[in-house]
This record gives structure tokens, C-alpha cells and sequence, in this order.
């Protein structure tokens, strides 16, 4: 994604420097990015609990925008430390809804097909 590309994106959708961040090879975009994002395309996101456990739970968000549907899926996962989970609170359910809205307004919007990414997505998109 060239500088171009990147300054349209924060045009169209009204971002500023809180909203956006670089990580390695992504552009990473936040929770507030990420709320801006829908509210300008208007995308309606309507969701499944899929489980919800203590330590676990899994969000089907199903997406409408101009015409399109997607569905997708967001989990999370409690661990002590990363490697046995992928998330570090107990709001596992919530946790679960924010990736699963992240990654449906990414990808009806095709910003995924750009490397572009969300915050909530995993732990390891946090800004250093």
C-alpha cells in the first residue's frame, strides 16, 4: 500500500493519527478507526453468540453493506500469557464481538484485501 492509497483512506473516512497506526508490514486501524469506518459506510452488523464459555467464546457478525452480506468470526481465548490463548481478559464474549466487528467492516469494505488490519484483531496489533 503506497502513501496515496493510505491518505485517501484516512480522507474518506475522516481518520486521524489516534485512529491508525503502522505495524510491521500492516497498517493496523483501532476501535475508534474501526466505529468511523462503519458509521460512514453504514454498514449493519448483526450478531450470533456461537459459544461462550468462561475461557472461551466465538461471535459470528453477519454484515450488510450496499447490497453485499458477509459473514465472519471473531474468538477469544484466556490465557496466562499468549501462547495458550489470545486474549488477557476475562471479557472473553466481548473480546469475541470486537474482532468479529473488526474483521466484518474490514472486510465488506475490501481493507483487508489492502493489508489492513484491526487493532482488536489480535494482541499482537497493539501500538507499541
Amino acid at each position: 500500500m503506497d502513501r496515496e492509497e493510505i491518505k485517501e483512506i484516512y480522507e474518506k473516512y475522516n481518520l486521524d493519527p489516534k485512529d491508525v497506526f503502522k505495524h510491521q508490514h500492516y497498517l493496523i486501524i483501532t476501535r475508534s478507526g474501526i466505529e468511523k469506518i462503519q458509521a460512514i459506510e453504514d454498514i449493519k452488523i448483526n450478531y450470533e453468540v456461537v459459544k461462550s464459555e468462561p475461557y472461551f467464546a466465538a461471535v459470528k457478525a453477519l454484515a450488510k453493506h450496499e447490497g453485499n452480506n458477509i459473514e465472519t468470526f471473531g474468538s477469544a481465548l484466556k490465557g496466562s500469557a499468549h501462547k495458550d490463548g489470545n486474549c488477557n481478559t476475562w471479557y472473553v464474549l466481548e473480546m469475541a464481538e470486537k474482532r468479529a466487528m473488526s474483521r466484518a467492516v474490514l472486510k465488506i469494505t475490501g481493507l483487508y484485501e489492502m493489508g489492513i488490519f484491526g487493532q482488536d484483531e489480535s494482541e499482537d496489533f497493539k501500538r507499541k
